[in-house]
């Protein structure tokens, strides 16, 4: 069982990362998950120790042991990385505060694991997407509604998270629209008029008044619009294009940004685009543009 102190101390650092780094909800509880399964497993390892002594003189052997008992119960690699960085993000914290050396854990190396590659959609597909997904509904104002959030995704790299979290203070869209992205990063993001258009006529069929304080995408009940059900709809409309399942909300965000780098963009341009915190996160679309050019010279070269 964890010591009283250390879940003080584990509440007291996920209100540090609340309030001061601007952590999302999810990104809270998984780290609240998985210091948890880390300081529990530590607890029965090592009954003999309590509290921040368990921490403070902790064996690269404990923590070797632990991967090996996560892997062993189907943690993946990739999944076993995260819970290694929130426990050392945690430890590193309590270890400024109690004065103990954690050099042993913050330099503890995670399993290696083979990065998944973003599944961007091909142009003529994204447009086919946006166009379909408003043909869903037999409510035209929904229709509406679909397409400007898909576009907007597409067509600004937009979260779905940021776009249905835009508010009737941002119509009409300006040329140059603020977003406030994860960890309340602030970016500025182009605007294409394609975009301006679509949420221009989703506004003017809305039935609902657009207050500046609501939010600006809609429910059918007037209420804000629920993440899931751009998701739904995109799933209805990837099933009758005969689209992958990995033709999600998201993918049109990554569609944005491999289309960006195909045409020639530049790839710091890009990060800041999307809001991306480090470099090596957008560089994983290079990879991607790197995979797609060789597809189609094994499929075009006539000595493939």
């Amino acid at each position: 069982m964890i010591s009283a102190g250390l879940r003080d101390a584990l509440s007291r650092w996920l209100d540090h990362l609340r309030a001061l780094d601007g952590a999302a909800a999810h990104t809270l509880k998984a780290y609240a998950s998985d210091v948890s399964g880390f300081l529990g497993f530590l607890a029965g390892h090592r009954a003999e120790v309590e509290g921040v002594q368990l921490l403070a003189a902790l064996p690269h052997s404990d923590l070797r042991a632990w991967m090996a008992a996560e892997r062993a119960r189907g943690v993946s690699a990739r999944t076993l990385a995260r819970s290694l960085s929130a426990v050392k993000g945690f430890t590193g914290w309590l270890a400024e505060r109690e004065g103990f050396d954690a050099t042993v854990t913050l330099q503890t190396r995670g399993p290696k694991y083979r990065r998944k590659l973003p599944r961007p959609l091909s142009e003529d597909a994204a447009f086919a997407m946006i166009d379909r997904v408003g043909d869903q509904s037999a409510e035209a104002w929904i229709g509406a509604r679909d397409m400007a959030v898909v576009t907007l995704l597409y067509g600004c790299g937009l979260r779905i998270s940021e776009a249905l979290g835009l508010t009737g203070a941002a119509v009409p869209l300006p040329d140059v629209l603020r977003i406030i992205g994860k960890g309340g990063k602030e970016r500025l993001v182009p605007v294409l008029p394609a975009a301006r258009a679509a949420v221009a006529e989703y506004v003017r069929l809305c039935p609902y008044e657009m207050t500046r304080a609501a939010a600006l995408f809609r429910g059918a009940r007037g209420g804000p619009l629920n993440p899931r059900l751009i998701a739904l709809v995109m799933e209805k409309a990837r099933m009758q294009l005969g689209l992958p399942a990995t033709a999600t909300p998201h993918a049109m965000r990554h569609s944005f940004a491999t289309h960006l780098l195909s045409a020639g963009g530049d790839l710091r341009a890009i990060q800041e685009l999307l809001g991306h915190a480090s470099l090596s996160t957008t560089q994983t679309y290079t990879a991607v543009d790197a995979a797609r050019l060789m597809e189609v010279y094994e499929k075009a070269h006539p000595r493939a």
